[in-house]
């Protein structure tokens, strides 16, 4: 329960995580738990109406403390409150079907978005809000501090401290969170060892550790077989190469997950070359470590790599670039999910990602008709970071392309983020991806939202590229002239169609809407032999063999 403090007790919280670990005492040695314990560990340190920290990363995830979770007796524990980031698992929605939890604060949850949007129609789920990462970390330590947190690591020590390998992502954030603010901590470990490779974390932040019975899953979310990239996308990343990239000199950027990006780094070791940009653009990146940036990486392309988790398979590559990559002394990645947000955020100068749907103002969303896979980190990465005081060559001159022409343009000068929605205009089963519309408005009435959940607003947006062209809305001096340079990319669908053909081509004289043809692109070099590698068998022989995809990628 989270009952107010009293004037004069001021060491509930202490008191309460006493008779926690007490209640647990008889089921650890210290502070390990057999596996076969683990449910009735659980039982004796959550309380109803807790608020329970179930590590569920975008790749990480403490899958076995999440079926244990699942088998807990719903008599004792019950009304939980879910704040976690990512909703992977079928058990991350099964305590909601059981009755063991009841409310949910998340960021993404792309694999159970459907799943998710059927519990919250037939009302056994509540959502208090679908975050941002770094808003849902923030509010960790505001008003949704956990009291259980559930974390998963790769090994421990006998003292209990923690490997978390690689893939860190969200633990330091969770444990830190929930230990300073007289929490319980479990950990699922793939091993004991007697001496860790590093401390990720200390054994003090600890309280429970299980060995699970095999190692946790981790899912190589951002591997793009490059076999699978259409000449459409080679297209379009030309004319992001050209159109955006060199136009403005970003040398900082984050790229979104997806075929879109993957053909982007594909192309700058041949594309990009050829164009003698190398060294003028990408040279440092806020991104987890994708195979595809491998010829790149080789070709001298990029000089630093901070990353939100790690990528099956580039262990060893890593081990062997630790000039690109933050790497411990012992070789292996140090990812950190919290502040490669905050780099995306503040020290970025350019965000690149897709969307499922686009509104005529710029405003997108991946929350749908019966489908809410949330946001992930898209609205950080995706927004004008207000507070940004230091000045970059391609954030100056976004800012000012964004103030010329406007009332009061000489007054206090400002830089301004580029933020790009790169996106087919028509999506998987010929769904348009632009709309009149966003569904997004439908599902907050249908839910009892108090805000559509939209992930980039438009007026962060700057450009949005399609097969068609590039719109550069930051030259839009009328919400008219946005709404027919959005018009004037969206193809064919409806909202293509219903464009302003006099004003749309009155947009294309004056540099708002770029044709391939404006960019110097010509559509009939865009084939997959500009691909720097063209299967995943290719980013194994640039890699020198380091890279070790996931077996579902090997076809060879």
């Amino acid at each position: 329960m989270n009952a107010p403090v009293s004037p004069g007790a001021w060491s509930q919280r202490a008191a309460r995580r006493q008779r926690r670990l007490e209640r647990a005492s008889a089921l650890a040695r210290g502070k390990r738990v057999e596996a076969g314990q683990l449910v009735a560990l659980l039982e004796a340190v959550l309380e109803p109406e807790d608020r329970v920290c179930l590590e569920g990363n975008n790749q990480k995830q403490a899958d076995f403390l999440a079926r244990g979770l699942t088998q807990v007796d719903p008599q004792r524990v019950h009304d939980l409150h879910m704040v976690q980031s990512v909703l992977a698992l079928p058990e991350h929605l099964d305590v909601f079907e059981r009755g063991i939890a009841r409310k949910l604060d998340f960021s993404f949850s792309g694999p159970q978005a459907l799943r998710l949007a059927g519990l919250l129609a037939r009302g056994q789920l509540q959502i208090g809000a679908i975050h941002t990462y770094l808003e849902l970390f923030s509010r960790y330590f505001i008003d949704l501090t956990p009291q259980v947190s559930l974390i998963a690591a790769h090994s421990a020590d006998a003292q209990g401290n923690l490997f978390t390998g690689p893939n860190t992502e969200d633990t330091p954030a969770i444990v830190e969170a929930t230990a300073f603010s007289g929490g319980i901590v479990i950990a699922q470990v793939n091993e004991w060892v007697d001496t860790v490779p590093r401390v990720d974390v200390p054994a003090g932040w600890v309280d429970f550790i299980v060995q699970a019975p095999k190692p946790n899953v981790i899912e190589p979310l951002f591997t793009r077989d490059p076999a699978q990239i259409s000449e459409v996308q080679v297209l379009m990343a030309m004319m992001a190469i050209k159109g955006i990239y060199a136009e403005y000199g970003v040398q900082r950027l984050n790229h979104g997950i997806g075929f879109d990006t993957a053909a982007i780094e594909l192309l700058l070791p041949t594309y990009a070359e050829s164009l003698g940009l190398k060294g003028k653009i990408c040279q440092h990146w806020a991104l987890n470590p994708h195979p595809a940036l491998i010829p790149a990486i080789e070709a001298g392309w990029v000089q630093s790599i901070h990353s939100f988790g790690s990528e099956l398979g580039m262990e060893d590559y890593i081990r062997a670039r630790s000039d690109v990559f933050f790497t411990g002394p012992d070789g292996s990645l140090r990812s950190h999910r919290a502040f490669c947000q905050a780099a995306g955020h503040y020290a970025c100068d350019l965000f690149i990602g897709s969307t499922l749907q686009m509104d005529l103002a710029g405003n997108s969303s991946t929350a749908t008709a019966g489908r809410i896979a949330g946001f992930g980190g898209a609205p950080n990465m995706g927004a004008d970071a207000r507070g940004r005081r230091h000045a970059s060559p391609a954030w100056l001159k976004a800012g000012e392309q964004a103030r010329q022409g406007l009332p009061g343009a000489r007054g206090t000068p400002r830089g301004q983020k580029l933020v790009v929605q790169m996106v087919e205009t028509f999506r998987e089963h010929m769904q348009p991806a632009f709309v009149e519309h966003l569904d997004a408005w439908r599902l907050a009435e249908q839910a009892g939202m108090d805000l559509p959940p939209i992930m980039i607003y438009g007026e962060d947006v700057t450009h949005v590229l399609t097969e068609e062209g590039l719109a550069n809305l930051l030259l839009c001096r009328t919400d008219e002239e946005r709404e027919q340079a959005i018009r004037g990319v969206a193809g064919y669908t409806p909202v293509g169609l219903a464009r302003d053909a006099r004003m749309v081509e009155n947009l294309r004289d004056r540099g708002i809407i770029q044709r391939p043809a404006d960019l110097g692109v010509d559509p009939r070099d865009a084939t997959r032999n500009l691909l720097a590698a063209r299967s995943v068998r290719d980013l194994v022989r640039a890699s020198g063999g380091l890279y070790r995809p996931p077996t579902r990628f090997r076809n060879w």
